[in-house]
């Protein structure tokens, strides 16, 4: 019998573990559902003999917080986030709320302390009193109990906005094969030279990209020029999706951390399979600027 032999790739350490589809229905290719907490288990064991020990959460992916403690992740850097806070401008009870929110994420992750916390909506940074916000995982970060403080991004005007009012330590932000806007508009390299990591999410596009041309959604076919690109460049040079989207991401030096969700293990596994390899020349004419592709949130509305 013949098998295969998986040879480590370095650079797969850059690799971070999504927990959204651990506590909710995600992703417009899931079909699987809610992870059940038996294989999240196998995929956090699987994940930590591969020396991938970054995990990316928050309080708002349903009981994804609780999941994780429940297997525990003491061999594991977490990063949640805060709530979206509905008020017109920061009052004192949401700092309250930011407070409570995080110690009660701590229980659930059944940790004393956490690597990041990100602000989860970054317009909240844009209302006034947002550097009581700010000031408050300060002192949670002065406590010991937070070692990085940043924000979650969706463009360069929000990012601009934030890297010239606060002192962030790390951002999100979206980015993919067709996604290349913050790479294209300097902002990673901005990013480089302030000593802020950058981590990326969505390199599938909430699973867009690898699906075939027969299972994407009939909505998306208004960007059917730019599939026929993908679907060309990907057969000419014989790669699949999983190859091209991962080895991308992988690829960019300003990248600390690659953002992935996986299912199974075995999805896992296939991940760092196919991130060994040589990554073709991508046509020039593979992107897109169109928030309305680029956005998952604006889907609902094609």
């Amino acid at each position: 019998m013949n098998f295969k032999v998986f040879k480590e790739n370095p650079q797969t350490m850059k690799l971070a573990l999504g927990t959204v589809q651990f506590g909710i229905d995600y992703g417009v290719n899931s079909a699987n559902g809610k992870v059940k907490p038996k294989e999240v288990k196998k995929i956090l064991n699987y994940a930590h003999t591969k020396n991938i020990d970054f995990l990316d959460t928050a309080l708002t992916y349903g009981n994804s917080e609780k999941v994780l403690g429940r297997v525990n992740v003491s061999n594991f850097k977490v990063i949640t986030k805060t709530r979206y806070f509905d008020n017109l401008k920061i009052k004192n009870n949401d700092i309250n709320l930011l407070n409570n929110d995080f110690h009660y994420s701590l229980a659930n992750l059944k940790q004393d302390s956490v690597y990041g916390v990100l602000i989860h909506n970054a317009d909240d940074l844009f209302k006034p009193g947002a550097e009581k916000l700010f000031d408050q995982l300060q002192k949670l970060k002065q406590s010991e109990k937070i070692i990085k403080i940043g924000v979650s991004v969706y463009n360069h005007i929000q990012l601009q906005f934030i890297l010239d009012n606060f002192d962030i330590d790390l951002v999100q932000v979206p980015f993919n094969i067709l996604d290349r806007r913050m790479l294209n508009n300097g902002m990673f390299t901005k990013l480089q030279k302030k000593d802020i990591d950058v981590h990326v999410r969505s390199i599938f596009l909430q699973g867009l990209l690898l699906m075939s041309k027969q299972n994407r959604p009939e909505k998306f076919n208004r960007w059917s020029s730019l599939w026929k690109i993908w679907h060309e460049w990907l057969n000419d040079n014989g790669i699949t999706a999983l190859e091209a989207t991962i080895r991308y991401a992988l690829s960019i030096k300003e990248i600390s951390k690659v953002i992935v969700g996986v299912d199974t293990k075995d999805q896992l596994q296939q991940i760092l399979i196919a991130s060994d390899g040589i990554l073709p020349k991508i046509p020039s004419e593979l992107y897109t600027n169109d928030v309305d592709l680029l956005n998952p949130s604006n889907w609902e509305k094609l």
